[in-house]
């Protein structure tokens, strides 16, 4: 069926790519050159407009005062944003707003036709979750990833072609990215399919056991071996087995692995017999192989037999776009799993608050954030309440209250201090102010210290430049503050690996455990 597209968007050059990329995926595309025509050709056509494709930055009615019309006029479509800023205050802006996507000019035909895709599918009401409406013990395929990045989609197409051979894959990234899922997925789309997907955690497993677990064990063949008892190749064989977190395999261990993946032979703790098994290997880590080879934990000629076909899973904060879906996918799977009679949904500012955090965790902390906040949300849909764990980890989203409060010890620690001299011109670095401006901009009368958010001078009293360490210095104590003395927050913030972080806090004698304090 032909989706009618309304595409909005005041540069002409835009406008005809837009148009072309609408078209070439089969649909129908209405052309608007600013927000209000846009309003207008929306009301017109209503109920025939199934996706709208918006710039930001237009005269007369630009993107965000668009957003607002429409849901003002209670006009229900799924809005993918399209800006040339892709800073997250843009993204939070437009997601607060209620957009369903955003894109960051110069955007693809592919990520365009992808946005859209995702938007006629909840738009049709056929973006359930598919994980919520089958058991957890049926097979994954490449079409329960829910992705819209082009980080994303470039992982299913690597993670595609690998599963139409018999490839060894190595799946890197961090933990809870979805590594597993990936995998569960190439066994799917592989002629493999249906037969045992075996998951073997080397980092879960005591080091004594990692051979008789992988390997099989004879009865007797050691204290404590009561039976005979068939090893994890053996379960997974005609199938896949899936060594997750292989980085912590012992070294003894990663001999027999080799000959394993070499010879396709397998030698049982306590029988001299060999064993031939046919097993689809896929590999995971969350560490880099390369420098555990360097370092002698992991040998050398095990990684380039494992190392084929590598695959990097991007962290979900290198893939902002994925986060409204996610959400989406795991409140309407858990509101099924526990039985609500109707989906719960997600509105705009809790969208806005889960794509603007970082999600150390990843996919799996999302998705235990989800559950958690479905179980306990007391409407029928969630909001930046129910996340109150994450919105004490975000200054911009704290309540006005814990605002004024920060705020206030703040002012008490810096009455303490001399005051601070008559304001002078300040440098607009956006590497040394961002963070002054985006906690002062949230709340500018909460605290007179806060005030104009340009908190550090780039001149000093007699009116000469300040030494850039002293500038420094100031700005590692208020990320600390801003951050709450999240270490790996602040050193990500700032731009700095954690240990130069800590290096750079001996060097100014800043105890890291008392943000508050000031310079002298």
């Amino acid at each position: 069926m032909i989706a009618q597209i309304l595409v909005i968007d005041d540069d002409p050059v835009q406008r005809r790519l837009l148009k072309n990329a609408v078209e070439r995926y089969g649909h129908a595309a209405m052309i608007a050159e600013n927000g209000r025509a846009g309003l207008e050709l929306l009301k017109q056509h209503s109920g025939e407009i199934s996706v709208v494709v918006l710039d930001l930055m237009m005269p007369e009615m630009d993107g965000l005062s668009f957003l607002k019309a429409i849901s003002e006029q209670g006009i229900d479509v799924p809005v993918v944003v399209q800006t040339g800023q892709g800073g997250i205050d843009t993204v939070v802006q437009a997601m607060r707003a209620g957009a369903f996507d955003f894109v960051v000019k110069p955007v693809s035909p592919e990520r365009i036709g992808a946005a859209i895709a995702n938007a006629l599918k909840l738009d049709q009401r056929e973006a359930k979750a598919r994980t919520g409406r089958r058991s957890r013990h049926h097979a994954v395929g490449f079409n329960d990833i829910v992705s819209a990045s082009p980080a994303m989609l470039r992982v299913v197409e690597l993670a595609q072609r690998a599963a139409q051979s018999n490839i060894p894959v190595v799946l890197e990234g961090e933990s809870g990215v979805g590594k597993e899922m990936v995998a569960r997925a190439i066994q799917s789309a592989g002629d493999r399919a249906g037969k045992p997907f075996i998951t073997v955690n080397c980092g879960a497993i005591p080091q004594n056991l990692v051979e008789s677990i992988l390997f099989g064990h004879e009865k007797g063949a050691f204290t404590g071996a009561t039976e005979k008892h068939v090893g994890k190749f053996m379960e997974a064989d005609g199938g896949t087995l899936f060594l997750d977190e292989i980085g912590d395999l012992p070294l003894e261990v990663q001999v027999k692995l080799l000959r394993a993946v070499q010879q396709g032979e397998i030698e049982t703790v306590g029988s001299a017999k060999v064993q031939k098994v046919n097993v689809r290997l896929i590999s995971a880590t969350n560490k880099n192989l390369i420098e555990e080879v360097k370092e002698g934990r992991f040998r050398e000629d095990l990684y380039y037999r494992l190392n084929v076909f590598p695959i990097t899973i991007p962290a979900l904060r290198r893939r902002k776009e994925d986060i409204p879906y996610l959400a989406r996918v795991f409140a309407e799977r858990f509101s099924a799993e526990q039985k609500l009679p109707h989906a719960m949904g997600v509105n705009a500012s809790a969208l806005a608050l889960l794509t603007a955090y970082d999600w150390p965790g990843n996919i799996r902390q999302l998705e235990n954030a989800i559950f958690r906040a479905v179980v306990l949300a007391q409407g029928d849909e969630l909001t930046e309440d129910d996340f109150p764990q994450i919105a004490l980890q975000m200054p911009e989203f704290a309540s006005s209250d814990e605002l004024h409060d920060l705020s206030h010890r703040i002012s008490d620690r810096m009455l303490l201090s001399t005051p601070a001299p008559e304001p002078r011109p300040m440098s607009r670095t956006p590497d040394i102010l961002s963070v002054m401006e985006a906690f002062s901009a949230e709340d500018s009368q909460s605290s007179p210290v806060f005030s104009g958010g340009n908190l550090i001078s780039s001149v000093d009293d007699n009116g000469n430049v300040r030494k850039l360490a002293d500038i420094e210095e100031e700005l590692i104590r208020f990320a600390l503050r801003f951050y709450r003395g999240q270490m790996s927050q602040v050193a990500r913030k700032l731009g700095i690996g954690r240990s130069t972080l800590y290096r750079k806090l001996k060097d100014y004698g800043i105890d890291p455990d008392d943000p508050l304090n000031e310079a002298a």
